[in-house]
């Protein structure tokens, strides 16, 4: 479960972080007045999208405006504005901060060496992935014990590894404090400031909460509070589906949280961006395969859709059942590639070879049926 940064406020708020004053509004009107109580008319307002997506300030989702008469413009250009998929149904309004240094923290879970690590770098306020990339070196990695956590020396060593300022220690141990305490996978600062007068001050946050932990963190609220309704993201929570909305035009389908990552990898390796995350679990019956590629296809930015299956508990033949039932229920408007293997796969491959659609190709390989809808999706956007 994410949280709306407004919310990770003010969990940063109730764990010490400093962060700015801010005010939310759903309405025009109720921005003005929030305006008003952050002295806008005197320091001015940023107000800011609150969308579960990054890449707000590029889609004019986060600006600053003078006073409060030109907060409650800005707020009504905001509110409605469709962020990736996502429409925006409340701003924040903070107060700026003067800035003279931005930085880049994280923790983050890693499920294949079972840890956390810590992610920081002295070049905050843009896309981490960006300057990763680009950089390198710039973005520091340090393992982080589960059973030690974030000690005083610990918050040292990424300091130091990252290049962030002495007074970020204490503000990297309270947001470990977030993480074990409020059972979250995820706790990111972007940025993370040091202010003209000297404070460390979080700026943006991001949390994600496990949700295998609602029993005992009940004041959390339901898992789509405040969210769209009509959103990718809550269809297939809805449809009981696990699926993150990602960047790309390669819709990706697969069995298994660790293989639909591998396919991920794949496609980006093909020269393609994938377009979405979507684990459909051990099971792919007709309905489950329907409803993944209802989602799917719902994203307008898809241009071919990659299906990797593995047969386990359920064999690959049932699994080919479930696609050409869903196909019978859904209109297939974009090509979709399949890779089934495992557990009965020549027998599932048969099966789709009996009942051909026009939109419909297989592959043996996860390498070359990644390639493939990388070359389908490159080829439909050029015609685009």
């Amino acid at each position: 479960m994410d949280l709306f940064e407004h919310q990770a406020r003010e969990l940063f708020e109730r764990y010490g972080v400093l962060v700015p004053e801010a005010e939310v509004a759903e309405t025009g009107s109720a921005a003005r007045e929030a305006a008003v109580k952050l002295d806008a008319d005197r320091r001015g307002v940023v107000v800011k999208a609150q969308v579960k997506t990054g890449g707000r300030g590029k889609a004019g989702g986060v600006k600053l405006a003078s006073g409060a008469a030109a907060a409650e413009i800005t707020a009504r250009q905001i509110l409605g504005m469709d962020i990736k998929g996502h429409t925006v149904h409340k701003v924040m309004l903070a107060q700026p901060v003067e800035v003279d240094q931005e930085y880049y923290v994280s923790f983050v879970l890693d499920r294949a060496q079972g840890q956390f690590i810590a992610i920081a770098s002295a070049e905050g306020g843009m896309e981490i992935e960006e300057v990763a990339e680009a950089r390198p070196e710039a973005v520091a990695r340090v393992p982080v014990d589960p059973a030690e956590g974030v000690t005083a020396e610990k918050a040292a060593e990424i300091v130091e590894a990252a290049g962030l300022p002495a007074g970020a220690g204490p503000v990297l141990r309270k947001l470990w404090q977030i993480l074990r305490s409020e059972d979250a996978l995820l706790v990111e600062v972007n940025p993370l400031v040091r202010t003209v007068g000297g404070e460390i001050v979080a700026l943006d946050g991001k949390v994600t909460l496990d949700d295998n932990a609602r029993f005992r963190q009940a004041r959390w609220g339901e898992p789509d509070e405040g969210a769209d309704s009509g959103s990718l993201e809550a269809l297939a929570s809805a449809k009981g589906l696990n699926y993150v909305k990602l960047d790309g035009e390669v819709g990706v389908i697969g069995n298994g949280a660790g293989l639909v990552m591998s396919t991920l990898d794949v496609v980006a390796g093909c020269g393609a961006k994938p377009a979405n995350f979507l684990d459909i679990g051990g099971g792919a019956s007709a309905q489950v395969m329907a409803d993944g590629l209802s989602v799917v296809l719902g994203d307008p930015s898809v241009k071919s859709i990659l299906v990797n299956v593995f047969g386990g508990i359920t064999a690959c033949d049932a699994v080919a059942d479930g696609i050409i039932r869903a196909l019978g229920r859904i209109r297939l408007t974009k090509p979709l590639v399949v890779r089934l293997d495992g557990n009965n796969a020549v027998r599932g491959r048969e099966i789709l070879q009996a009942n051909p659609h026009p939109l419909l190709e297989q592959r043996t390989t996860m390498d070359g049926a990644a390639r493939r809808a990388a070359e389908l999706a490159t080829s439909a956007a050029a015609i685009a």
